[in-house]
């Protein structure tokens, strides 16, 4: 049962990453749309995805890391 959890939550961090990205852009190219500065919004958007993707990732496996670390110790 424990490795179904673990593929379901690594299952679960790509499609994190891939919305955030995702999201990123289309917001970049709505604004690109109403202020006609293409493709300047639709970088920041993606930069700015990237940076929520990496920082969700972080914390969704920081517990993982802590129980790991707890099993160490003891």
């Amino acid at each position: 049962m424990r490795r179904w959890q673990a593929a379901l939550n690594i299952i679960g961090i790509g499609w994190f990453i891939g919305l955030a990205i995702l999201l990123g852009v289309l917001g970049g190219l709505w604004l690109d749309n109403k202020l006609s500065t293409q493709p300047l919004f639709i970088l920041i958007g993606l930069l700015f995805g990237f940076i929520v993707a990496v920082y969700g990732v972080y914390r969704m496996l920081l517990p993982l890391f802590k129980n790991r670390e707890d099993e160490e110790d003891t």
